[in-house]
């Protein structure tokens, strides 16, 4: 399991929150350990207090408890006992085994994010069935950013999160994601050879990775203006458009409806969401 450590890239500023920890322990802030795991990628952040100084990303695979303790040491370098942890997974038969790596390497019973745990109205008709990345990304989204707000995380989905301006998530919607659909394409297609992913030169291509670059790139762009163009119908206002995940800095500069980047908004919420609970 490969982890690729970084730095998280300026956004806008999270507000002051109060450092983790007991409220009865004065001192430094205990460390927060934040991990997002998805369909393709797992993402992990440290937080000290409202800062995430570090991220890793490694590729989701089937792990048991003792390799992903192994590779949370490999990441912090240092002993993780007395940290807080909090969970949210999509994956469900990686659930328990993160739950139990995370136990392990703190010595502390990890938050999973549920509906149950949620600090947010899920204003839905089966809030049970949100996924905890998304309630992340619609409390990151409506604390630091303002309400109303819409979240597009492009992962292996695209999720569309909405905020209504009372603060409560209202739905949205979920579509292939870019990767995901090309893949499928060069599956199906035989005569498709699979292309590296660049932005193109002009919408009527000349040669065929050029006409698949256009297809895929600007035409996923041309997705995610459509459905928020008529997500901001509804809400009503000029709701934010925020966009984040592993895909955001290469379909967002292509849109012409989203706002900004904010990377590491789904650990950004996981800490709001520890924070929330604790």
């Amino acid at each position: 399991m490969t982890a690729t450590r970084s730095r998280p890239r300026p956004a806008a500023a999270p507000r002051p929150a109060p450092a983790p920890g007991p409220r009865h322990a004065p001192g430094p802030a205990a460390p927060l350990i934040a991990v997002d795991v998805g369909n393709t990628d797992t993402v992990v952040g440290r937080f000290l207090g409202a800062e995430l100084e570090e991220s890793w990303r490694i590729t989701t695979g089937r792990s048991t408890t003792d390799e992903l303790r192994l590779s949370l040491q490999a990441m912090f370098r240092t002993d993780g006992s007395g940290a807080a942890s909090v969970l949210c997974s999509v994956v469900p038969p990686l659930t328990r085994p993160w739950i139990d790596a995370l136990r392990a390497t703190t010595g502390r019973e990890p938050l999973e994010v549920t509906a149950a745990t949620s600090p947010i109205a899920l204003d839905v008709t089966e809030p049970d069935s949100v996924g905890p990345d998304r309630i992340a990304n619609a409390l990151a989204g409506r604390t630091l950013h303002g309400s109303p707000c819409i979240v597009v995380d492009l992962g292996t989905a695209t999720t569309f999160d909405c905020v209504s301006k009372q603060g409560a998530f209202v739905g949205g919607a979920i579509a292939p994601g870019l990767s995901t659909a090309s893949e499928e394409l060069y599956r199906r297609a035989a005569r498709l050879a699979k292309v590296e992913l660049r932005r193109p030169e002009r919408a009527v291509a000349r040669t065929t990775a050029e006409n698949l670059r256009v297809g895929v790139l600007w035409g996923y762009a041309g997705l995610v203006d459509a459905l928020v163009r008529r997500m901001r119908s509804e809400l009503g206002g000029r709701p934010k458009v925020i966009a984040t995940g592993g895909l955001a800095h290469m379909v967002a500069p292509e849109c012409e409806t989203v706002d900004l980047v904010d990377d590491g908004l789904t650990l950004k919420g996981l800490r709001l969401l520890w924070e929330a609970r604790r």
